[in-house]
């Protein structure tokens, strides 16, 4: 009898654990068919190849000897063949020959539209792409990307084409089980599996870098593909990967993609909101010499002339802190949100300036990427810092291709001194020292005289092609 009982306790209890984990599944934010391993990944490479494209390009290469040279050394050992025709010709054979290359991409929509890699078709005299019925079409380019390295393709077929289903990467959950389908190596519709290890990823190819990081083999050849979750939709394109990153590969959410593949279709480009800003995060030492809280916001390093924000009435050093009362916490935070603004719309940006909050209406115009250099020459005399300024002079404003901006120009560091240290280097225009504002070299020395031996001098300078930094140098 109490045998019969403890049994029925025990089945009592199993049932109820069973009812609980039920419970669980259902209520989960994740879907039921990533929570675990999948037995196999036959269905979703069945259902979804048939999309998927591998694309062929080449284009005519001049003077192609010098190739060789991207790769660091000679292919022929330590003596350079090109260097015999330098010697004895005069310069670099100028021989044309073809370069090819392997890529992928998948097929959106019936129209014979296909999303591939800007850097799989760039420069391309011949596009072939092959099905997977292996019938091949020759693709015309519809518009291309570099931003993002997305591009749109199309190719013409009387028969009905498949296409891919996209599905929502904002949905997609770290540790999340997905698919890669490409040619990597030239072996068609190869599949391959893993995980998203992370989202949002940073990885200094462009400005609107936001990776989806994965182990799932993105090897070359198969850039340009898709990434898919197991539901057998789309929610990235591959496009990088780490040399060194043991498989570590980089996918383009779909949803960042969406609006730009649209774009492309309608008129070819890509149009995004420009204010005419240089900008840069909040590091640690400014938001100490400015006072701000928790490093959030964005500091103007520069506003161009003649620009939107200029115009507008906003100066470089000002912090941006939202953008129609959307907060901004970092670079990348401003420039989707401002990329996302169409063209002659107005945007109310919210700005610090010193300790008070100010607001300026600027009507956005169409980005412009214009690269900022500079070069700097010549000796001064040095201070006990080590560090010689010179004034910084419409001649060397314009011989120098330097902003239009107030402060010194460095043009000496000494070895070993004090500034050295610090990390000053020469081209650094100082535009403040200890809050002090500096328009000239006798601005600059009588700010350092007021500095006593053993006290911290705070140097406020615009770095070319970095932004704003703060540097701190005992006296």
């Amino acid at each position: 009898m109490n045998a019969t009982l403890t049994e029925r306790v025990k089945k009592g209890r199993s049932a109820a654990l069973l009812t609980v984990l039920i419970l669980l599944v259902s209520l989960s934010p994740y879907p039921a068919w990533s929570l675990s391993v999948p037995e196999s990944f036959s269905d979703i490479a069945a259902q979804a190849g048939p999309s998927v494209v591998n694309i062929r390009t080449e284009k005519t290469i001049r003077g192609g000897g010098r190739v060789f040279r991207n790769f660091g050394k000679s292919p022929f050992g330590n003596e350079d063949p090109f260097d015999f025709f330098e010697k004895f010709f005069g310069g670099d054979p100028q021989k044309e020959f073809r370069q090819r290359s392997l890529g992928s991409g998948f097929i959106i929509n019936g129209e014979g539209y296909i999303v591939t890699n800007n850097h799989v078709i760039e420069g391309a005299d011949e596009i072939q792409v092959r099905l997977n019925n292996d019938r091949e079409y020759a693709a015309d380019i519809v518009g291309r990307d570099p931003n993002t390295d997305i591009a749109l393709i199309r190719i013409k077929s009387e028969d009905a084409l498949p296409a891919s289903k996209l599905g929502n990467s904002d949905d997609l959950k770290i540790g999340q089980w997905v698919v890669a389908i490409g040619n990597p190596f030239g072996l068609d519709h190869t599949v391959t599996a893993g995980i998203v290890s992370a989202k949002g990823r940073v990885i200094g190819s462009g400005p609107y870098d936001d990776f989806i990081q994965t182990d799932a083999s993105i090897n070359p050849g198969n850039s340009g593909g898709p990434l898919i979750n197991m539901a057998g939709e789309v929610i990235g394109i591959n496009t990088a990967i780490v040399a060194s990153g043991q498989g570590i590969g980089f996918a383009v959410p779909i949803n960042l993609a969406r609006g730009i593949i649209d774009q492309l279709k309608t008129s070819g480009e890509v149009t995004r909101g420009w204010m005419g800003v240089a900008i840069q995060d909040i590091t640690p030492e400014i938001a100490e010499y400015y006072g701000i809280q928790g490093k959030k916001g964005v500091l103007i390093t520069e506003a161009f002339e003649g620009d939107p924000a200029a115009e507008a009435g906003i100066r470089p050093q000002d912090i941006i802190i939202s953008v129609n009362g959307k907060p901004v916490e970092t670079t990348r935070d401003l420039t989707r949100i401002i990329a996302d603004i169409s063209v002659g719309d107005k945007a109310s940006i919210g700005v610090l300036r010193g300790h008070l909050k100010k607001s300026f209406e600027v009507t956005i115009a169409k980005r412009k990427d214009a690269p900022l250099s500079a070069k700097m020459q010549g000796k001064k005399r040095k201070d006990d810092l080590g560090i010689g300024v010179s004034e910084l002079t419409p001649e060397l404003t314009q011989r120098f291709n330097l902003p239009q901006t107030e402060g010194v120009i460095v043009t000496d560091v000494a070895s070993e001194s004090k500034g050295e240290k610090g990390g000053i280097l020469p081209g650094d225009l100082i535009r403040e020292v200890n809050h002090a504002p500096v328009r000239s070299v006798g601005d600059y020395r009588k700010a350092i005289r007021k500095v006593r031996s053993g006290e911290p001098v705070h140097l406020f300078i615009r770095r070319m092609n970095q932004g704003f930094l703060v540097i701190k140098i005992i006296r």
